[in-house]
């Protein structure tokens, strides 16, 4: 069983920036990807970014050239640089790790970004 926490939301201004962290119970070297997901008031989850075992990270356009998805193995943490925030990027973020055939979701953090 992997536990997962989000930290880092918050209410900021449009331009501005913030890092979300997802602290993982378990080595993160085990996943086979770990990803970020967001889901605004009214809308379905929708994917931000990933980043799988071999290396690839792929990022959502809405969020191509803003947002970077890194982790930090000592730490077991993932996090989510956001940079230039719109307020369309309001939401609830959740991180998500896939550990062999098991997806598991952390409780998500609030961002608000405000005009």
């Amino acid at each position: 069983q992997v536990q997962l926490v989000e930290s880092g939301g918050g209410l900021v201004q449009a331009g501005e920036s913030l890092r979300l962290s997802c602290a993982a119970s378990g080595s993160i070297s085990s996943f086979n990807r770990m990803d970020w997901y967001r889901q605004a008031p009214g809308k379905q989850r929708e994917w931000v970014a990933g980043r799988f075992s071999n290396g690839l990270i792929m990022y959502a356009d809405a969020v191509k050239g803003r947002f970077t998805i890194s982790r930090d193995n000592a730490k077991n943490t993932v996090y989510l640089e956001m940079n230039s925030l719109k307020p369309e990027d309001t939401a609830v973020y959740y991180c998500s790790v896939v550990q062999t055939v098991i997806t598991y979701w952390g409780q998500g953090t609030q961002v608000t970004v405000s005009s």
